[in-house]
């Protein structure tokens, strides 16, 4: 434990023992805690220990693959998942965040700017942008909480999505670009690759629109970005006051 309480605890997932090794190493030094496994079995049965914070997904993998076990841990919580994939330019990228990853590194990798995403991504357990319960068509966000309500049932989304929908909701129904969403939902620059960001949005849709293929809550503006397409429901008026009655 450090000076400033325990340290954020990293399961990495890597078939390559001595990439493990070495990336264990540079995370140490960085300020991490670092198990290493080498399969996709025992990255399922790890991924659930407590303190557990993050896994570090190497999409190839023996056994069970990386996007099998991406899959399997995001049906089972929200636990925050990098996944590392060997171009940046492969469909494996749209694979595993349609999979449920929350962001992606491309090797090699350079440890200061994976733990800064590691960071980045462990931020977002913070209260969202506006802590005031917000209403937003049927829903109901509640940030404070990290919940979105549909008739007072939750709609389970991980913090990523959660953070996406709290952004677009706080703007009002005004136009947020794909750079400031990339900016303010993942905390750093994307240099113009959008696909995380189009991922989460169809990924987010499918869970909150009644029809996902017509969306009416979060639109898409071409050229520009999105925005929310429902207005806020109205404050609740107060029961008028009875004017006086006349005198017989």
């Amino acid at each position: 434990m450090s000076e400033h309480g325990p340290r954020t605890r990293v399961l990495l997932v890597d078939d390559d023992v001595r990439i493990g090794r070495a990336l264990g190493l540079a995370l140490g030094d960085e300020g991490f805690d670092v198990d290493a496994v080498h399969t996709g079995e025992e990255a399922l049965a790890r991924a659930g220990d407590p303190g557990v914070d993050l896994v570090l997904l190497d999409l190839m993998l023996p056994g069970v693959d990386g996007l099998t076990v991406c899959r399997r841990l995001r049906e089972a919580g929200d636990l925050p998942i990098i996944m590392v994939t060997a171009r940046s330019d492969s469909a494996d990228v749209v694979a595993g965040l349609e999979a449920g990853a929350d962001d992606y590194v491309t090797k090699p990798l350079v440890a200061a700017e994976l733990a800064a995403r590691i960071r980045a991504l462990l931020r977002r357990r913070r209260p969202a942008p506006s802590a005031r319960r917000t209403v937003l068509g049927d829903l109901e966000l509640r940030p404070d909480e990290g919940l979105v309500l549909r008739d007072g049932a939750p709609i389970h989304l991980t913090r990523t999505e959660f953070r996406l929908l709290a952004e677009l909701a706080a703007a009002g129904g005004r136009i947020v670009t794909r750079d400031e969403l990339l900016s303010r939902v993942w905390g750093y620059e994307y240099h113009g690759d959008t696909r995380l960001l189009d991922v989460h949005v169809r990924r987010l849709r499918r869970k909150i629109e009644l029809d996902p293929d017509r969306p009416v809550l979060v639109l898409t503006v071409r050229g520009a970005g999105y925005r929310t397409g429902a207005e806020p429901a109205p404050p609740p008026r107060p029961d008028p006051v009875p004017a006086p009655g006349r005198g017989g």
